[in-house]
């Protein structure tokens, strides 16, 4: 069933950003018929959360899957994080509704900023669960693909991260 067959897009063994999912890995591209309708299907697969996904190709744009990005929106990435956290006096169930939104826009950048906005120091202020929750989630989003484009294993691009976000503040006088 599964023909191992080039599209313009994506080819077997490509590393692909799904926005809602991070990185994932297309394993192939196989034909089914799904309610009479014959498609084309990218499966991809998320090692780590042991998922995988089936999307029409003819669908990958409108979804916003992409390839990985580059190493220059790495390292706009990595300067983002070295930047000053613009936390907005909103409320927070809204800060949060935000910062959920750049997580799943799969725009690097923007995941980037949530990092760096919701990092916390051992001498700063506890984070409460849900921060905590959507700091991890952005850390480890921005990780996986920082790993993928170096070619790195993920616990060393994650101590990259860790180390650009510590080096960032700056003990006060």
């Amino acid at each position: 069933m599964a023909k191992p067959r080039k599209t313009a897009q994506f080819s077997p063994n490509d590393y692909v950003v799904y926005p809602s999912h991070g990185v994932g890995k297309v394993v192939s591209i196989e034909e089914q018929e799904i309610a009479g309708f014959h498609l084309e299907l990218f499966v991809i697969a998320f090692e780590k959360d042991k998922m995988t996904l089936r999307v029409p190709t003819a669908k990958a744009d409108s979804v916003g899957m992409r390839g990985l990005s580059s190493p220059e929106v790495v390292s706009r990435a990595m300067d983002t994080l070295k930047g000053r956290a613009r936390v907005k006096r909103a409320m927070w169930s809204r800060r949060a509704q935000e910062y959920e939104q750049k997580i799943n826009s799969g725009d690097l950048i923007s995941i980037a900023e949530v990092v760096r906005d919701l990092h916390r120091n051992d001498d700063q202020r506890e984070q409460s669960y849900s921060e905590r929750q959507l700091y991890e989630a952005a850390l480890e989003r921005l990780t996986r693909e920082v790993a993928a484009v170096d070619g790195a294993d993920e616990m060393i691009s994650q101590q990259k991260i860790t180390d650009v976000l510590v080096a960032r503040v700056v003990p006060a006088a």
